[in-house]
């Protein structure tokens, strides 16, 4: 069974994980922090983001195609409401990967332990965004 993807939800998901990404390094908001815990220079040029940029167009992309599919099966499990499975199923994947993935990473990386809780805070907020935006809009039944 493959299951029921809204891939209009999935591509505004995406679009909401650059907009997410934007505000929260911004300098203003924890930017500045981030590349001092980071080491990441913030002067660098504009064309040395390119890569980075284009790659976490299509990560996005696959995260939020995931999250959508995940969510039509925990929907059809379970049995409820669309928006409550997507939210939940968002926060656990999240859990349960991302921020344990992270935070094992990081632990044996030596990371400081502020810029590993700033990074998977962003996780967290992309990935509630990207939940809120798939549970609003879901498959159309065929």
């Amino acid at each position: 069974m493959v299951p029921e993807i809204n891939y209009w939800a999935v591509l505004l998901a995406t679009a909401s994980s650059m907009i997410v990404g934007s505000i929260w390094y911004a300098p203003k908001v924890f930017g500045t922090r981030w590349s001092k815990l980071a080491n990441v220079d913030m002067d660098r040029s504009g064309s040395s983001a390119t890569m980075a940029i284009i790659t976490t167009v299509f990560v996005s992309f696959a995260t939020a195609w995931v999250l959508a599919g995940a969510s039509a099966i925990a929907w059809h499990f379970y049995d409820g409401s669309f928006f409550w499975a997507a939210v939940v199923t968002g926060v656990l994947l999240w859990a349960g990967f991302t921020a344990a993935r992270f935070i094992t990473h990081d632990a044996f990386e030596g990371r400081p332990t502020a810029l590993t809780t700033m990074n998977i805070a962003h996780e967290l907020v992309t990935i509630v965004v990207m939940s809120l935006i798939i549970g609003v809009w879901p498959p159309a039944l065929g």
